[in-house]
C-alpha cells in the first residue's frame, strides 16, 4: 500500500505526538490498508528496546519484539520453558509467511485487538500487565486481558503507546495446555483456548479469537466440566459470528476446547 499522504519518517525517540501521526512498529498492517488521516510515521525501531528480559520474578516482554524473536527465546531460566514453548505455539497461530512473522510485532498484534490475535492470546494467558506511556509522557499499567475491549478496539487514548508486557514468574513456570482450530488448515484462528494450572494448585483458562475480547476464567482448583461450562457461559455474552465460523460452532467449539485443556491438565 502506497500511503501518499505520509510527508514525514522520523525516530520515535526525536517525536512530540501531534495529529496524523502513527507509531511504526513492523507495518504489517499499517502498510496493507489506506490510511487517509497519517501524515508522519514515528519508526519505534528508534528505541533500540531488547525483544525479552528474564529475572527470577518474571519476564518483560517489549512491544517491538517480533514474533520471530519471541518464538526463537531460548528461557535463561529453565523452570520458565513451559512459557516459552507457549509462545512458540501462539506465534504459529498466526496466519502469516516467515516475511510476516519477521517484521510484525508483539505490541502490534495486541494494539490492533483483532480477536485472533495470537499475542492478545499468549499475553492473556500467563496474565502480562501491559505498560502505557501517553502523549504526555504519564505512565500506566493494566491487565492486557482488560486492554482489548472488542473486535478492534482497545483502550489506547490518542498518541498512547505500548512499551512492554510483565509476565509474573508463576505464570510463566505453570504448566499450559493449547488448543487452537479453524475452518481450514491454514486459516484465522476461530477458537483459541490456553489452560494454566498453577503449583498452587490455580486454574486459569483464557478464550479468546471465538469472542470479541479476551475471556479469562480462575478457578481455585480444576473445575469440574460442569462448573466450567456454567461459568463460560456467564461469561460470555455472544460470540463472533463471520466468515471463519458461525456463532453456533464457535460456541460448541469453545467448549469442547475447553472440556480439553481441563482434561490435559487434570493428567
Amino acid at each position: 500500500m502506497d500511503l501518499n499522504t505520509v510527508t514525514e519518517f522520523v525516530p520515535a525517540t526525536d517525536a512530540t505526538w501531534r495529529a496524523g501521526d502513527a507509531w511504526l512498529g513492523g507495518g504489517t498492517w499499517l502498510f496493507s490498508v489506506p490510511q487517509p488521516r497519517v501524515t508522519r510515521l514515528l519508526d519505534l525501531r528508534a528505541f533500540g528496546w531488547v525483544p525479552v528480559e528474564e529475572t527470577a520474578d518474571g519476564a518483560v516482554i517489549s512491544a517491538t519484539c517480533t514474533l520471530a524473536e519471541l518464538a526463537r527465546w531460548q528461557p535463561s531460566f529453565a523452570a520458565y520453558q513451559p512459557a516459552v514453548a507457549l509462545a512458540g505455539q501462539c506465534c504459529h497461530a498466526l496466519l502469516g509467511s516467515f516475511k510476516v512473522h519477521n517484521v510484525a510485532t508483539v505490541g502490534g498484534n495486541i494494539c490492533l485487538a483483532l480477536p485472533a490475535g495470537p499475542m492478545t492470546s499468549f499475553a492473556s494467558a500467563l496474565d502480562a500487565t501491559a505498560e502505557l506511556r501517553g502523549a504526555d509522557g504519564a505512565e500506566r499499567r493494566l491487565p492486557v486481558a482488560d486492554l482489548v475491549t472488542g473486535d478492534g478496539r482497545n483502550v489506547l487514548r490518542p498518541g498512547e503507546l505500548l512499551t512492554r508486557l510483565r509476565l509474573p514468574g508463576d505464570a510463566l513456570r505453570a504448566r499450559t495446555a493449547f488448543r487452537q482450530l479453524s475452518l481450514s488448515p491454514v486459516g484465522r484462528s476461530a477458537v483459541l483456548v490456553i489452560g494454566r494450572r498453577d503449583a498452587g494448585g490455580q486454574v486459569v483458562v483464557s478464550v479468546t479469537a471465538s469472542v470479541p475480547s479476551p475471556v479469562v476464567l480462575r478457578f481455585p482448583g480444576l473445575p469440574s466440566r460442569a462448573e466450567a461450562r456454567g461459568r463460560l457461559a456467564e461469561a460470555v455474552p455472544r460470540y463472533l459470528d463471520d466468515v471463519h465460523g458461525s456463532r453456533f460452532w464457535r460456541a460448541a467449539m469453545t467448549r469442547r476446547l475447553v472440556g480439553e485443556v481441563l482434561a490435559e491438565r487434570a493428567g
